[in-house]
């Protein structure tokens, strides 16, 4: 374990763990975020003068004190909290010199370049093996390190498609707006990133018993294929290629959203008891003895006749009633909101799930919290997504103790 000199949170469950974040864009820096939220101390490697791709990615953008945009992405801000930004050119020779320096004092180093992309700076797993065996070093491609799409560049919306997402999301084909969709986030880059903290941490727990960290290999297709769950089960199992079924689900119904006199909201029945409670409640409990009404699996085969009888029911009453009586029954229901109801919604509020940091350029910033909460050990989020090159001079002194004369040396040959 290495010991931090600049973490944002010293009590987290990571705490005294070090993060090297060669990654750039979304899943990587998701990774290291939540890392960074744990309590290990995260270094972001950035390029000098550019720096990550997503500090570019507006607007919309930071503003500062006076309200004016800043050269601040939203985006950027999204996935880098907790973290020190040191800027490196790892194409020098000193720049590849820090970085092996930095690896030796690191538990984890994350990166998503393509493959085989770092092996020409001696920065690859095989190389920094040799100066830490302890290094736990995650590689996060579109593909993967083998196989024949290897070398292909790989983005979400691309995997979402190609790894059978955007199949089943979307209206069925023959409605108005049919057609795949993506999703509305990188869902398969999020995944990646948590996957890749998952395998992360079950690296360095298996590093206390062997004593050696070990080269992770992620890609998002092969996430982007796990996460399909039942949907990939349904045909694995069932034989049944999945379509596109709008907001309706494959193997329960009804489980979709439905129109009110007033609006639209989702209801979610998961068992035959809610569904006799929602007829209960609408006064139609004769229809529980109708057979294709009965059971889950008749729903589910007899699924228009089904839908449209609760769409019948739904629409004569407003969305607050609905919402209101059917919360109390305990059958599942929710409201579509949007996202700034989402952040107004008061058990949002309750949990803390919007947060303001200090910010350099605007004095403070909102974030969205970490969801993780543990009862003893407190994830505690006080570090702003870091300035281009904020920390540099105080990493470099601090875990590898240059001197001023080498930083500036650095400095001047561009390097840093």
């Amino acid at each position: 374990m290495s010991s931090q000199t600049n973490s944002a949170n010293q009590s987290g469950p990571l705490s005294g763990f070090r993060v090297l974040d060669m990654s750039r864009i979304l899943a990587g820096p998701w990774s290291a975020q939540t890392l960074a939220d744990l309590g290990a101390q995260v270094i972001k490697v950035e390029r000098p003068r550019v720096g990550d791709d997503t500090r570019r990615w507006g607007p919309p953008y930071l503003k500062d004190s006076d309200g004016q945009d800043t050269a601040e992405a939203a985006y950027y801000t999204a996935a880098n909290r907790g973290k020190d930004s040191i800027t490196v050119d790892i194409t020098q020779s000193e720049g590849q010199e820090i970085i092996k320096k930095l690896a030796q004092k690191c538990d984890v180093l994350i990166e998503n370049y393509k493959v085989g992309g770092l092996k020409k700076y001696g920065l690859d797993y095989e190389s920094l093996k040799e100066i830490n065996p302890a290094l736990v070093y995650c590689s996060i491609t579109g593909f993967g390190q083998d196989g024949p799409y290897a070398q292909r560049a790989g983005y979400d919306f691309m995997i979402q498609g190609m790894g059978g997402l955007m199949s089943i999301t979307g209206e069925k084909d023959g409605v108005a707006g049919a057609g795949p969709q993506k999703v509305g986030v990188a869902v398969t880059d999020l995944f990646t990133g948590l996957y890749a903290t998952i395998a992360i941490q079950g690296a360095l727990l298996e590093r206390q018993r062997s004593g050696l960290g070990q080269h992770i290999d992620m890609a998002l297709l092969d996430v982007q294929a796990a996460v399909l769950a039942n949907q990939a089960s349904n045909y694995l199992v069932g034989g049944v290629v999945p379509q596109r079924m709008g907001n309706a689900h494959p193997n329960i119904v009804p489980y979709q959203a439905f129109a009110t006199s007033d609006g639209f909201i989702i209801l979610a029945v998961g068992n035959d008891g809610q569904f006799e409670k929602l007829l209960q409640l609408a006064g139609r409990e004769e229809l529980m003895q109708d057979e294709r009404f009965a059971t889950n699996p008749a729903r589910v085969q007899n699924r228009e006749i089904v839908c449209e009888e609760v769409a019948n029911i739904m629409v004569q009453e407003s969305r607050d009633y609905w919402l209101e009586e059917l919360s109390v029954r305990g059958v599942p229901c929710g409201p579509i909101n949007n996202i700034e109801q989402v952040f107004a919604n008061p058990q949002i509020q309750h949990r803390q799930m919007q947060i303001e940091v200090e910010h350099p350029l605007s004095g403070s910033i909102s974030l969205c919290n970490s969801p993780i909460k543990y009862s003893r050990t407190k994830v505690e989020i006080s570090k702003a997504p870091p300035l281009l090159g904020n920390d540099t001079e105080t990493i470099l002194s601090d875990v590898l103790g240059l001197g001023e004369e080498e930083l500036k040396a650095l400095k001047e040959k561009g390097c840093i």
